[in-house]
């Protein structure tokens, strides 16, 4: 089904997950959720929430959960989500990373609060904005190589001060640093794409694709 993306991964069949395009409506999320997500406001940065959660309108970036049936939600359109389960389906996860999320470590801080090693824990990415066009400033690589000097090789120089940027190798390599192996997912690329994606990049003022994981 074209609608809804479904991840291809080797995760326990209690983990749940699911990615919506530009085309999937309403009928069909709520058809496929067990409930009603739980949603983030969003700001690019590294807060994770374990939900349930007491807080109501959570700033946060990330999302994990232990608890059956309570859906972990990101929305994306050109950032990349990453989606976490154990091998032993016990704790799930999903995290917003941006250019400005990665280099400032969400992933690391989203693996932290799952508290299992990494060596136990898959990850999937889901459409992001590819290398071939995504391109950015002399900042943006500054600010990846501060953490990271291994960072320079997911860049590729353009034009005078700007490069292309891999969000999905970026990605590959923090998860390897934190003992994950198991990556799936990758390859898409929301700007080039249109009918299937949305992507701000292209298109300013946009919707949202939303990717979702959840315990069964």
């Amino acid at each position: 089904m074209n609608d809804i993306i479904l991840p291809e991964w080797p995760v326990p069949p209690r983990v749940r997950a699911l990615m919506t395009t530009r085309t999937t409506t309403e009928a069909e999320l709520r058809a496929a959720l067990p409930a009603e997500p739980v949603w983030l406001r969003q700001v690019h940065g590294t807060a994770i929430v374990e939900i349930p959660s007491r807080e109501v309108d959570v700033q946060a970036d990330a999302a994990i959960t232990r608890a059956r049936n309570t859906v972990c939600a990101i929305k994306v359109a050109d950032c990349m989500p990453v989606l976490l389960a154990d091998e032993a389906g016990t704790v799930v996860g999903a995290a917003h990373a941006g250019w400005r999320g990665l280099a400032a470590g969400v992933l690391e801080a989203t693996i932290r609060e799952m508290r299992v090693p990494g060596k136990s824990l898959m990850a999937w990415l889901g459409p992001a904005i590819g290398p071939r066009v995504y391109e950015v400033g002399d900042e943006v690589r500054a600010a990846f190589i501060r953490r990271d000097y291994a960072a320079s090789a997911a860049f590729s120089p353009t034009r005078p001060g700007h490069w292309l940027l891999d969000l999905y190798a970026v990605a590959r390599q923090r998860l390897q640093t934190q003992g994950i192996e198991r990556i799936f997912g990758g390859g898409w690329c929301t700007y080039s794409e249109p009918a299937r994606f949305f992507s701000y990049r292209r298109d300013g003022a946009t919707g949202r694709m939303a990717a979702f994981i959840w315990l069964a």
